[in-house]
């Protein structure tokens, strides 16, 4: 039994109320743009009043509809077995996205994306215990532009049995995505019971839904697909720089993507998302690395919570442009931070630059520290009482608890133990002397290692023959 579930917050609930109400205050006074025609025609529908484009959403109608909206989300691999749980303080990983360069795992160039660089990434988040998700996480330039979307979910399907975090670029890829992801279930009705994806939906701040983002998140809504909301406001550019203005903000940018979703249908599964910044005023540049935007994240997840819904945040990434040490305390102190709030779903792994960047080296390191966040939240167990005195009582000169039964029981479960590939380990335990006689590695030189073994390694659970044929047989038909 865990005594104590170890968290972090940053706001009262008295705070998670003003902010709640500010923020549909805003949205019924100041209103939203919506682009989208259908999502027009749905709120008019419900008499929420317009000027152009922009809609002013009434108090009733938000308390309305936010109660439809699921406070959990269980999420399915290829082979239909239930992996993640995203509701309360569960937390899972998965890698961000979508990243336009990578950084080569033989020479360590950084480079544009290529699709043979996506699949090798696909290959190995398979094999990493510590992440249960995959994300279509590389954009990459040999396919063409109009089928990047559903092609990185192809090859992701392809070469990764996890449940995948994905979204669309143009609004014509849904149905494509679609039919890979229902040929995985055999049926909408079975990829709604068990989904596999998630889609992300990016509202433009300040307050508006783009007409590509909107319709992802009907579209979904209405084939049972979970949407989660990734709201971007901008700290001190696009959004208030008070980092309590910039929570309101996303607050009022989520609960609008919420309406439209539960208008286009009832119970549709929502995840209250975000990847909001601060504004670097010395560079321009957006931080995921800072402090500040950490802090942002953890108080839009308590307010994802406080409406009992599933939450998701960007938080193991850094802004650096190589695994190095910035990229180490950045994405640790980040994914750590995540698991303290309880944040459901936590990308990052991998992420360099501003989230540009994909590293192998950089994934199979932050794999590492998942496993790490992941002990430190399960916080002391408590095995019975006494703790200690009946374990010391059969200790004497000759006994060493080293091989008292206890530990032999036991030591898997307190600690946790690095992930080993073919001898090789990221996080070195060695004495000096055997780290001499291993070649005095670095941990990035030991990750590339570990990323190039896991890349050539037999998929962890191969694609039925007859459903990759299916999938190929529909990337197919739709490349031009």
């Amino acid at each position: 039994m865990t005594i104590l579930r170890p968290k972090v917050e940053l706001l009262t609930n008295e705070y998670k109320k003003k902010i709640y109400q500010e923020a549909k205050d805003i949205l019924q006074t100041l209103g939203v743009e919506i682009e989208n025609y259908e999502a027009r025609k749905l709120l008019q529908e419900e008499g929420v009043e317009y000027e152009n484009s922009r809609y002013f959403i009434p108090d009733d109608l938000i308390e309305k509809l936010r109660h439809y909206a699921p406070s959990e989300i269980r999420l399915f691999d290829r082979e239909e077995k239930e992996v993640i749980q995203l509701s309360q303080d569960h937390i899972h990983f998965d890698p961000g996205s979508a990243a336009i360069f990578v950084q080569d795992l033989n020479s360590g160039v950084i480079r544009e994306a290529l699709s043979s660089d996506y699949i090798k990434f696909s290959k190995i988040v398979d094999h990493l215990p510590n992440l249960e998700a995959h994300s279509t996480a590389i954009v990459y330039s040999d396919v063409p532009n109009d089928a990047q979307d559903w092609h990185r979910l192809y090859l992701g399907l392809l070469n990764c049995s996890k449940p995948i975090d994905t979204g669309t670029f143009r609004t014509e890829s849904f149905a494509i995505m679609r039919d890979l992801l229902e040929m995985t279930r055999t049926s909408s009705d079975k990829l709604a019971e068990k989904p596999l994806a998630i889609f992300d939906a990016c509202p433009s701040p300040p307050l508006m839904w783009s007409n590509l983002t909107t319709q992802s998140v009907i579209d979904a809504a209405r084939s049972g697909i979970p949407s989660e909301f990734v709201s971007m406001p901008l700290a001190g550019s696009t959004a208030p720089i008070t980092l309590i203005g910039c929570v309101t903000q996303h607050t009022a940018e989520s609960l609008a993507g919420l309406v439209i979703a539960q208008l286009a249908k009832r119970n549709a599964p929502i995840i209250w998302g975000g990847s909001p910044t601060v504004f670097d005023m010395k560079y321009g540049t957006t931080p995921m690395g800072a402090i500040e935007t950490m802090m942002i994240n953890i108080a839009d997840a308590q307010i994802g919570k406080f409406l009992n819904l599933p939450t998701h945040a960007y938080m193991n990434l850094s802004d650096s442009k190589v695994p190095d040490a910035q990229a180490g305390f950045e994405g640790g102190m980040g994914a750590l931070l995540a698991g303290l709030a309880g944040i459901n779903m936590i990308a990052g792994p991998g992420m360099l630059d501003f989230e540009s960047t994909q590293s192998f080296e950089k994934l199979i390191i932050d794999n590492e520290i998942a496993g790490m966040v992941k002990r430190f939240t399960q916080g002391i167990i408590d095995y019975g009482e006494p703790f200690a005195q009946s374990i010391l009582k059969d200790y004497d000169s000759n006994v060493s608890l080293l091989s008292h039964p206890t530990t032999l029981d036991l030591f898997r479960k307190e600690l946790y133990l690095p992930f080993i590939v073919d001898g090789f380990q990221v996080i070195n335990r060695e004495t000096r002397d055997l780290w001499k006689l291993s070649g005095e590695r670095s941990a990035r030189q030991r990750a590339k290692e570990i990323a190039i073994k896991l890349s050539e390694r037999s998929p962890k659970h191969p694609i039925d023959d007859t459903l990759k044929k299916d999938l190929d047989r529909i990337a197919k038909n739709n490349l031009k």
